[in-house]
């Protein structure tokens, strides 16, 4: 199997194979970066056209210190946080949850949670909803995250606790509604 280095190699020097197994393989996780932070699927789907066109174009400035899908994954976070404050429309995005695996079941009560997570995201303001998707949906660091939004690591910190702070009074009738589930399986028979 031919690794990243030499397909990016192929893809810098014009091989459109090359591109197209490049993009083959990792679009479906850069598509649902950008759907996840861009909430809008029409605006979603732009901004990936985007971080694909920026892919291809930066290909030769990817040194191979990190993994191929790694500096993407950068790239693409990127680029989406960049098209969303240029158009302006940060405040009025809003978030999906997406299933990144297709091995998922897809059942009643999975679906309503999600749609139920889904819901509660989307109503925490445009910056805890951001930060909240990059630190504890994508990983970044507090300092990553100021980094690439402009602030200091205590407004990202500041921006997560507001937004787990009420998504637990959002989620809270969601998990009562489960608790009462969970008391009765652990009871003694």
């Amino acid at each position: 199997m031919e690794t990243d280095a030499a397909i990016v190699r192929r893809a810098i020097e014009g091989d459109e194979r090359a591109m197209r197994l490049l993009w083959n393989q990792h679009a479906p996780h850069v598509d649902a970066v950008v759907r996840r932070l861009a909430g809008d699927p029409d605006l979603a789907q732009d901004i990936a056209q985007e971080v694909w066109i920026q892919i291809f174009r930066a290909l030769p400035s990817w040194r191979g210190d990190a993994k191929f899908s790694t500096w993407i994954h950068r790239v693409a976070i990127n680029r989406t946080l960049n098209a969303m404050r240029s158009v302006k429309r940060l405040s009025n995005v809003e978030t999906g949850i997406e299933e990144d695996s297709a091995v998922v079941e897809q059942d009643a009560e999975r679906s309503m949670l999600a749609q139920t997570i889904a819901e509660a995201t989307q109503r925490l303001s445009p910056g805890a909803r951001t930060v909240f998707l990059l630190h504890d949906v994508e990983g970044y660091t507090h300092e990553e995250i100021a980094t690439e939004l402009g602030i200091t690591a205590g407004g990202s910190k500041s921006q997560l606790f507001k937004a787990r702070a009420k998504l637990r009074r959002l989620l809270a009738p969601l998990v009562d509604m489960v608790s009462p589930d969970l008391d009765r399986s652990y009871a003694a028979p």
